[in-house]
C-alpha cells in the first residue's frame, strides 16, 4: 500500500473522530444551558461549535500528551493509531445513540493504549503518563461534583434575599458566558485529540518516506512556526461540526433527566465544570466533559435534597463510564491484532 494511503485513512478517521466526539462529549456543553431553558437549543449549539472551534486552535498542551504522551515512539503505527480511532468511533456512536455521555478522550486512549499492546506488549505503554490520567478520572468527577455543590450553595446564600423572577433573567444573560466558557474549555481539552492524532500520523509518514528531520520538527511546525496550521483547522471544524448536528440524546440525558435546572443551576454546573476543564488543559491532562459536567449536575441538584437527583438516570451513566474502558481496550486489542495479522 502506498505511504500516502494509510496517511489519508488516518486523518479521515480522526476528522470522524471529531465529529462523534462532538455528538456526544461536546453536547455537555450546551445542555445545561438548553435544560434550563436558559438558552434556545439553536443559541446553544451555535455559541457551542464556535467557541469550541476557538478553543480547539488555542493551546497544544493535551495534543502533546496524546501525540507523544501514551505509547513509546517505537509502538507508534498506523496500525496502533487506527485501531485507537475505530474503537472510539464504534463505542461513541453506541453510546450516543443509547443517550449516554463517555468520555471520548478516555475511550480513545483506551484503545490507542490497546492497540500498542497487541502489537508490541505491555512495554509499549507509557504507564507514568497513562497513570496521571487514571487520576484524573477519579479526580476531575469528584471536583466537579464538589464544585457545583459549593457553588450552588454560594449563589443560593448571596441571592437569598432577591426575587426569583429577577435571578432568572439575571442567570439567563449570565449562561451566555458560561456556556461559552465550557465549550471553550471543552474544545481546549478534548477538541486537541484530532489534532494530536494527525501529527501522529504525521510523523510516521515522514520516517516511513526516508524524511526524518520533518518527523522530527511536526511538533515544532504545528506548535511554533504555523506551517501545518490545517491540521489545527480541520481538528477544530470537526469537532464544531459534530455539535452542530447535536446530540440530542445526550443532551436530554445530562440536561433534562439528571436534575430539574433552572438558570441558576445551570451556570454553577457550567462555571464549575468548565474551570476543571480549563486547569486540566493548562496541564495538558485530558479529562472528561462528560464526567465534570454531569457530576457538576449531581451536585448541584443535591444541594435541593438527594432526593432531587435521578440516581438510576446517573447510575447507567456511571456504568457507562465504567465499562468505556474493557470496551476501547478490548476493541483496540482486536483491531489492531486484526491488522497486524492481515497487513
Amino acid at each position: 500500500m502506498p505511504e500516502l494511503a494509510p496517511l489519508v485513512l488516518v486523518i479521515a478517521a480522526a476528522i470522524g473522530f471529531g465529529v462523534v466526539n462532538g455528538f456526544n462529549d461536546a453536547a455537555n456543553s450546551v445542555a445545561a444551558s438548553i435544560g434550563s431553558r436558559a438558552l434556545s437549543p439553536r443559541n446553544a449549539i451555535i455559541l457551542a461549535a464556535f467557541c469550541n472551534f476557538a478553543g480547539a486552535a488555542t493551546g497544544l498542551k493535551v495534543a502533546e500528551t496524546i501525540g507523544k504522551g501514551i505509547l513509546v515512539p517505537e509502538a507508534i503505527s498506523y496500525v496502533t493509531v487506527i485501531a485507537g480511532l475505530i474503537a472510539v468511533i464504534i463505542w461513541g456512536t453506541i453510546a450516543t445513540r443509547l443517550g449516554l455521555p463517555i468520555s471520548m478522550s478516555h475511550s480513545f486512549i483506551t484503545g490507542l493504549a490497546a492497540g500498542g499492546i497487541a502489537v508490541a506488549g505491555s512495554e509499549a505503554v507509557m504507564w507514568g503518563v497513562l497513570g496521571q490520567i487514571g487520576v484524573s478520572v477519579v479526580a476531575a468527577p469528584t471536583l466537579g461534583f464538589i464544585g457545583g455543590f459549593a457553588l450552588m450553595v454560594v449563589m443560593l446564600w448571596a441571592s437569598r434575599r432577591s426575587a426569583p423572577s429577577g435571578m432568572r433573567v439575571v442567570f439567563s444573560r449570565l449562561k451566555w458566558l458560561t456556556t461559552a466558557f465550557l465549550a471553550y474549555s471543552h474544545g481546549k481539552n478534548d477538541g486537541q485529540m484530532p489534532i494530536g492524532v494527525i501529527a501522529m500520523a504525521l510523523v510516521i509518514y515522514y520516517k516511513q518516506i526516508g524524511q526524518f528531520g520533518q518527523a522530527a520538527t511536526v511538533w515544532d511546525e504545528i506548535a511554533l512556526n504555523g506551517n501545518l496550521w490545517w491540521v489545527i483547522i480541520i481538528s477544530a471544524l470537526a469537532i464544531s461540526s459534530g455539535i452542530a448536528m447535536g446530540g440530542w440524546r445526550v443532551i436530554r440525558t445530562v440536561g433534562m433527566k439528571i436534575t430539574a435546572l433552572q438558570p441558576i443551576h445551570g451556570f454553577a454546573t457550567q462555571a464549575s465544570a468548565a474551570t476543571v476543564i480549563e486547569i486540566a488543559s493548562r496541564l495538558g491532562i485530558p479529562v472528561s466533559t462528560t464526567h465534570c459536567a454531569t457530576a457538576a449536575t449531581m451536585g448541584v441538584g443535591a444541594t435541593r435534597r438527594l432526593s432531587a437527583v435521578r440516581w438510576g438516570v446517573t447510575k447507567n451513566i456511571v456504568l457507562a463510564w465504567v465499562l468505556t474502558f474493557p470496551i476501547c481496550g478490548v476493541l483496540g486489542w482486536a483491531i489492531a491484532s486484526i491488522l497486524t495479522a492481515v497487513l
